[in-house]
Order: C-alpha cells, then sequence, then structure tokens
C-alpha cells in the first residue's frame, strides 16, 4: 500500500479532493491518505499556513495530492505553494496542457508541457521597502537551479519521445540574469543531441502561442514567466479547471490543481474537480501505476468529450460530485 499526504486546501479545495480521491480508488489503486490541514485553516486553528507536521508528512511520505491553497493579495501570510517548493526543494514544475475532444477550447490538437523553475526567480521573496513610496524586488538566477530545471526538461522530452525544447527567457533587456538562464540551458541542451532545441523572448512567445500553439512542444523557463506562460497554455485548452500540475524535486513530488480556491463557490458543490483529478493521473504515473493512470485519464477524456456531465465553468450543470460520480461508473 502507498502512503500519500492529502492537504484538501481552501475554499474549493476540500470539495475538489474528495472527488479526485474518490475516482482514484476506483481506478483500482491502493492508497492510504495521511491527511494535512495548510493554509487559512492552518492558520486559524495552529497560527502558521504551513504547519511542521505538513512538510514531515511529506518528508515521509515522499508523494502528495494537494487541493489549491489561498494567498493573501498584497498582505497577510506568504504563498503557502511557494514555501513548500522552496522547503522540499521541489525545483521542477511541470504543467503538461492537451486539448480535449469536444465542448472545451478553442483551440484544437495542442499538446504543450511547460517546464517552471520552481525555487528563485522573483519569486525568492527577497524584496523590501526603499523609502517610504517604493519598494523592491530582487531576480535571483542561478546556474545551479537553470542547470537542473533544463536537465529536467530535456530528460522528460527525450524520454517522451517530444521532438523540442524551447527556451524560454527575456535575455535580450535582462542580459545578465536571463543570460544566465539561457546559456545554462543551452550548455544542458548540447547533452542531448537527439532532442531539437530553441529559444524564444517570452513576450514573442506569448504572441506565438496564442497563434501557432502547435508550433511549440517542451518549454522551460524560470519561475515567473512559467506562471505566465501556463496560464496562458492552459486557456487554449479550457481552462485552469482542466490543467493538472505537479511540483517535482529529487526526493519529493507534490501533485496539484493550479487554479485557485475560488471561496466565492465554496460549499456550492459546482467546482470542477478534473484538474485535480488529472493531476491524479500524473501522480499516478510517477507511482508506477500506469494502467490505473491511462483508465483514469481515458474515463475523463469520455466523460467531456461526451458533453453531458460537466460542471458550469464549462458550460454544463452538473455539480462536483456528478462529476466524481460519472468518472467512477466509466472506470
Amino acid at each position: 500500500m502507498q502512503k500519500v499526504t492529502l492537504i484538501p486546501g481552501d475554499g474549493i479545495g476540500p470539495e475538489v479532493t474528495e472527488a479526485a480521491v474518490k475516482t482514484i480508488e476506483a481506478a483500482g489503486v491502493d492508497i492510504e491518505w495521511d491527511r494535512q490541514k495548510a493554509g487559512i485553516m492552518a492558520e486559524k486553528e495552529q497560527g502558521t499556513p504551513l504547519p511542521r507536521e505538513v512538510l514531515d508528512s511529506l518528508r515521509k511520505n515522499s508523494i502528495g495530492l494537494k487541493g489549491p491553497l489561498t494567498t493573501p493579495i498584497g498582505s497577510g501570510f506568504r504563498s503557502v505553494n511557494v514555501a513548500l517548493r522552496q522547503k522540499l526543494d521541489l525545483y521542477v514544475n511541470l504543467r503538461p496542457v492537451k486539448t480535449f475532444p469536444g465542448p472545451v477550447g478553442d483551440y484544437e490538437d495542442v499538446d504543450l508541457v511547460v517546464f517552471r523553475e520552481n525555487t528563485e526567480g522573483l519569486y525568492a521573496g527577497v524584496e523590501h521597502k526603499v523609502g517610504a513610496d517604493a519598494a523592491e524586488s530582487i531576480k535571483i538566477i542561478t546556474k545551479k537551479a537553470s542547470r537542473r530545471i533544463a536537465r529536467a526538461a530535456f530528460e522528460y522530452a527525450e524520454k517522451e519521445n517530444r521532438d523540442r525544447v524551447s527556451i524560454v527567457h527575456k535575455a535580450n533587456i535582462m542580459k545578465l540574469s536571463d543570460g544566465l538562464f539561457l546559456e545554462t540551458c543551452q550548455e544542458v541542451a548540447d547533452e542531448f543531441p537527439d532532442v531539437g532545441v530553441d529559444d524564444c523572448i517570452v513576450d514573442n512567445l506569448c504572441m506565438q502561442l496564442v497563434q501557432n500553439p502547435e508550433d511549440y512542444d517542451v518549454m522551460v523557463m524560470p519561475n515567473l514567466y512559467g506562471d505566465l506562460v501556463s496560464d496562458l497554455c492552459a486557456g487554449l485548452a479550457g481552462g485552469l479547471g482542466v490543467t493538472p500540475g505537479a511540483n517535482l524535486g529529487d526526493e519529493i513530488a507534490v501533485f496539484e490543481a493550479v487554479h485557485g480556491s475560488a471561496p466565492d463557490i465554496a460549499g456550492r458543490g459546482i467546482a470542477n474537480p478534473i484538474a485535480l483529478m488529472l493531476s491524479g493521473v500524473l501522480m499516478l504515473k510517477h507511482l508506477g501505476e500506469e494502467e490505473a493512470a491511462v483508465r483514469l485519464e481515458t474515463a475523463i477524456r469520455e466523460l467531456i468529450n461526451e458533453s453531458e456531465v460537466l460542471t458550469p465553468d464549462l458550460g454544463g450543470e452538473a455539480g462536483t460530485d456528478e462529476i466524481a460520480d460519472a468518472v467512477v461508473e466509466k472506470l
């Protein structure tokens, strides 16, 4: 039996998490869930949004499934998501984006994979006030972090028989920081002669993705660009409600829905659980449960293609539990 840390999260988190758990178990995998609280509820009960027990559980189990966590805007505690990635050295943020047959999204045949460096850049949290009327954030790019995210992207491309890795940067303006990232990624690319490589300036990439997403394959980029570009890619495939995500380190992996906690619809039973279910598919593949992963993904894709049972964000009228029950029935 595999033990997995389960973090339900905030807002709609508990609802979509229970739906995902139900479908993962129905896929036939024997999992013991180690439930842990983080986020707003943990802050209220324990005085910290990221209790030590959560980190201890993930270190012990080496794998976790996480619902969305709320990050206060402009004040309050720092992002728990960022803290988890930094404290556990989950340096890879992996976001595969693939269109579904059926009514979801305006594009066809999108098949993209974003590798986002997860531990530094502008999200390193090094910022301070400069007098009363200014603030300064420091962008940190290191050769070590750039090398390992690049290697993760090229190893993935080689393993999954992907054609090309695009290195995304803004080295025309930030010649030292983004220049170091670009240079280091190109050095790693030389170790993978069978994988194609090019580089793209991030603002031009965004335009090209909207116009011709089929021209891209695997993309690797610094932290902030990855946050923005991965959401853009999600929009091509129908939105964050159908986009899975994973945070990977050398020893620990945390799989998550990349959407927010949506407190405005929490408790109403209409939240879309598909993103977290698909994150569960990634988790099952990571665990070596390939057959169960394929069965679960196929059931989800069939459900969307039939377009009879969909949540309101996808144009339907079904609730969270109805989606879970429909996927379980297909399994």
